[in-house]
């Protein structure tokens, strides 16, 4: 792996879950973060590296991610493998998940984190902002995430890329650093 990464770098896949595939969420962006995903998975896995699997909880009735509803089972790239540590949250930080992210990496003595899952400009970047914010050294994965398009207050939609967009230029430089899968596996 990269000259990038830590020897304790920790991944983090964040909500990888068969709801995004739910026509609830609109038009998504990157249709190749799933693979983006797995080849990091294998390769976190065969170096012997940690790799932390999120799962969202949600407690909207209408979710997809609902514990009761078929949406909040694992897609199969990130079903197949034993984590080092399994979070279940049902906010938008993984840092605020059940057991404790941060006591856990605190325990390692881990100090930097790649973030990689699904939603690009939600959950991950709110994990990002987070653990930059506590020290961490942040890897965003941006080609290992996806988004969804949505309509701001205004009506006007703003496309999944524009997300990815704006999160690149929110993360880069301020919380962490913007790196391509290519980047991590070099």
């Amino acid at each position: 792996m990269t000259n990038l990464l830590q020897p304790d770098a920790v991944l983090l896949v964040i909500d990888v879950q068969q709801g995004f595939d739910d026509p609830y969420w609109g038009e998504r962006n990157n249709p190749d973060a799933e693979a983006n995903i797995g080849r990091l998975i294998d390769a976190w896995t065969a170096a012997g590296r940690p790799v932390v699997r999120v799962r969202h909880a949600s407690t909207s009735p209408r979710s997809p991610l609902r514990p009761d509803a078929p949406g909040h089972a694992y897609k199969p790239v990130v079903a197949g493998f034993t984590p080092a540590l399994e979070i279940a949250k049902s906010v938008h930080s993984a840092f605020l998940g059940t057991p404790d992210l941060g006591r856990w990496l605190q325990a390692r003595g881990a100090r930097q984190v790649v973030i990689t899952g699904i939603q690009t400009n939600r959950c991950c970047e709110t994990t990002a902002r987070m653990a930059g914010d506590l020290g961490y050294d942040v890897l965003f994965a941006i080609d290992a995430t996806h988004t969804f398009g949505e309509a701001g207050p205004d009506g006007v939609v703003v496309t999944g890329d524009e997300f990815a967009r704006a999160t690149a230029a929110n993360i880069h430089g301020h919380f962490g650093t913007v790196v391509h899968t290519r980047d991590l596996l070099a």
